[in-house]
């Protein structure tokens, strides 16, 4: 059973600014942030738990659509957390909405528009050895981005010890994506089936 999070009060400026700083940062994905997201909401401010974060994610990453679509459920959260209890209920729903809105324009606005300006530039420049030496410099940086998002999310369990199965799945995923064209959605199947079946 789920334990009700205390009434929190929620300062948006400065969660909508931090959006906005981490969109700049976010070099492969809105996911490659996810650490300093959790650091931010979970840790300093205590606007969210371990398990609403880890829920958010998990469950984003899940639905079909885009995985930034995780940003917009930690806003949403947030927003229901924000006073509750002590608003009735539309006004937490409201709260929700906006808090999603919120983050969701904050994580895009900034990337989206960099994003489109140097992509105009790098590709008028494409003959460069800069431009050239930029693309390919930034994919360990990605790739170490997302490793630690991924070991934020697996050392929220208590006993990572008694977690071998999971690693031992993962590292299993990694190999198969990595060495074969076997689809991402077998994958996915078979790491729900294991999971339903309780096996990890």
């Amino acid at each position: 059973m789920r334990r009700p999070v205390p009434p929190i009060s929620v300062d948006w400026l400065s969660l909508t600014g931090q959006f906005l700083s981490l969109s700049l940062l976010s070099i492969g994905g809105a996911i490659t942030v996810a650490p300093d997201m959790h650091r931010y909401l979970v840790t300093e401010h205590g606007w969210l738990s371990d398990a609403q974060f880890n829920s958010s994610i998990a469950l984003s990453q899940a639905a079909p659509g885009p995985n930034v679509l995780f940003v917009a459920l930690l806003g949403f959260q947030v927003g229901l957390n924000a006073n509750a209890g002590l608003v009735p209920a539309y006004v937490s729903w409201a709260q929700a909405l906006a808090g999603s809105l919120l983050t969701l324009f904050a994580i895009l606005l900034p990337s989206s528009l960099l994003n489109h300006t140097i992509t105009r530039w790098a590709h008028r420049n494409q003959h460069r050895r800069a431009v050239r030496a930029f693309k390919q410099g930034m994919a360990p940086i990605v790739v170490a981005l997302i490793l630690s998002t991924g070991w934020l999310l697996a050392s929220a369990h208590d006993q990572p010890a008694s977690d071998w199965p999971l690693w031992l799945v993962t590292a299993a995923s990694a190999v198969l994506a990595w060495r074969t064209r076997l689809h991402l959605l077998w994958l996915i199947g078979a790491g729900a089936l294991l999971g339903a079946k309780g096996w990890v």
